[in-house]
């Protein structure tokens, strides 16, 4: 079964560009990112757009589908109905290369800002144990695929551009949150949270646990455990006079 679906895909480089209309063969069981491959082949051979694995693991090909920040390839056509037109266009956060494809650049400066794992300096390789609910607590994390689309949707930095520098978005700050919730790391990671990365900007409306492709609880499993780490330190006594006595070390 197939029918000519209506789609508008954004054309364009950094120096501007509109979305341009387009009618293209839709089958039975494709999905978004099988109609932008027709639509290359068929249409538009310079269109330009981001992809590698195809199955919602690489995270390449993040845009936005009808304004919602999605994975092409896991936007399945058959939740539209046939007579919709189908709006993609290139996630908005991000400086526009071309078409489709935008410059996450940002994403890897942000990543290296954030200190590796610092295990205990006389605890060789191999000698790490941890407790299973420690492994289970931190695992969630590490589902992350990359893809932005926390980073994208997240409106401290998609509506605030000079809020880039001092904020590192939820990806990182989740990353960040997963190292101080790892029993064998030594680093002290909740002032870094608070001053570098900016976790006071987060004002915790979910809305990038509401776009992750791996259906990670960024808000509720990383962010607001690592408020309440910030707001302990700095606001209740007894913490704040047993960090002093008791940091690590």
């Amino acid at each position: 079964m197939s029918y000519q679906g209506k789609f508008r895909v954004w054309r364009g480089d950094d120096s501007g560009g509109a979305l341009e209309d387009f009618t293209v063969e839709v089958n039975e069981g494709e999905v978004v990112l099988d109609i932008i491959h027709r639509l290359q082949a068929t249409q538009a051979p310079d269109l330009a757009v981001r992809w590698n694995c195809k199955a919602g693991k690489c995270g390449s090909c993040s845009a936005e589908i009808n304004g919602r920040p999605r994975l092409m390839c896991m936007t399945r056509m058959s939740v539209f109905e046939e007579s919709e037109t189908i709006t993609v266009t290139p996630m908005r956060t991000f400086p526009i290369i071309r078409d489709l494809v935008t410059d996450v650049s940002f994403n890897y400066t942000k990543a290296r800002e954030v200190p590796s794992f610092a295990p205990p300096k006389d605890l060789a390789p191999g000698e790490y144990r941890m407790q299973q609910v420690d492994v289970e607590r931190s695992q969630e994390f590490r589902k992350c695929i990359e893809c932005f689309l926390c980073q994208n949707t997240c409106h401290v930095v998609r509506d605030h551009e000079e809020n880039k520098e001092a904020f590192s978005g939820p990806r990182f700050l989740m990353r960040v949150a997963e190292l101080e919730m790892h029993p064998l790391d030594t680093a002290d990671r909740v002032d870094q949270a608070q001053d570098e990365h900016g976790l006071g900007y987060c004002n915790i409306t979910k809305c990038c646990s509401e776009v992750c492709p791996e259906h990670i609880h960024i808000t509720d499993n990383a962010l607001i455990p690592m408020k309440e780490r910030v707001a302990d330190r700095k606001y209740d006594p007894v913490v704040w006079l047993g960090n002093k006595l008791f940091r690590r070390s």
